[in-house]
């Protein structure tokens, strides 16, 4: 059997040669389609494959329509909006992702962006301190658990809000459970968000929870562009001066952003959460490590479209 790595955005080749070995060691042969520039060549490299490991390539429904052999993809990362679900459940093919393979990447990149804002952006100027201030974390997952417990070793305050985890595993952290999201952005100086985007959570987070911050409020966005209301970012930022907002995943209007608000709004240039060489090789390790126990005993841990 063979499994395909399909990306634009090739793993490092510790990764690859990580999945190979793991392949090996259940039977399974491994396929490269890197820096593809054409969804052709991504529908003729998928037809003959038994699995599918990508990063952000987009796996539509035209995909798995070619892919006549398929049975499981796997989205190396913990994010999988790039995987058409019921596409997917319609042929029998199970989809997975590797969560908390990119956590601590992403943790540490919004700690440094926290770090960055309230530096104004390392340009002259006096900044603030993080020390002393409060953070509120919005979903208390695998990345959000990391993100608290390194805003604690630098001396802020944590809350979080999450209606799957129940209060008492937060004040286990000493975190806070935040009796609403009203009530954590009210209370917070830095908001950090770490939601899917689901078709309750697009757009979910506007003027009404972002204008409830305090004076000098920052909100940070490590999670998905979607869950972003932008017109209503737009016009909070436009009516509260103070606040600031930085992510690693440019707005769908960020030159507006830029062009109004300057050093109150930053953008990386491209998504950077999972940006580095752990990361790239854990995911990719992992997602080949679920492809062999999928085939070998059945184990379907990580499936997403159940």
């Amino acid at each position: 059997m063979k499994i395909l790595i399909a990306t634009e955005k090739p793993f490092a080749a510790a990764a690859v040669n990580g999945i190979r070995e793991t392949a090996a060691k259940g039977g399974l042969d491994v396929v490269l389609l890197e820096k593809y520039t054409d969804k052709a060549q991504l529908l003729e490299a998928v037809a003959d494959a038994d699995a599918l490991i990508v990063r952000s390539d987009k796996v539509t429904e035209e995909v798995i329509n070619a892919a006549k052999s398929l049975k499981i993809v796997v989205r190396a990362g913990a994010g999988y909006d790039n995987l058409d679900l019921p596409a997917c459940t319609s042929r029998g093919i199970v989809a997975m992702n590797t969560p908390g393979q990119n956590a601590n990447a992403v943790a540490e990149l919004a700690i440094s962006m926290i770090i960055y804002m309230s530096r104004n952006q390392f340009t002259p100027g006096t900044g603030t301190e993080i020390s002393g201030k409060k953070i509120g974390i919005q979903a208390y997952g695998n990345v959000g658990r990391l993100v608290a417990k390194k805003a604690q070793a630098l001396g802020m305050e944590i809350m979080a809000f999450d209606p799957f985890v129940a209060d008492d595993i937060m004040k286990a952290d000493n975190v806070v459970p935040a009796g609403s999201l009203e009530q954590m952005y009210s209370e917070c100086n830095f908001i950090s968000l770490h939601i899917p985007a689901t078709p309750q959570t697009i757009g979910s987070i506007g003027y009404d929870l972002i204008s409830r911050m305090p004076a000098g409020g920052c909100l940070l966005n490590t999670a998905r562009k979607e869950i972003i209301n932008e017109a209503e970012l737009v016009k909070v930022l436009t009516d509260r001066p103070d606040l600031k907002y930085v992510t690693d995943i440019a707005a769908g209007c960020q030159n507006e952003l830029n062009e109004k608000f300057g050093k109150r709004v930053f953008a990386t240039p491209k998504k950077m959460g999972a940006e580095t060489a752990e990361a790239n090789i854990n995911a990719g390790i992992a997602a080949a490590r679920q492809i062999v126990d999928f085939f070998t005993a059945g184990c379907t841990r990580f499936q997403v479209n159940k």
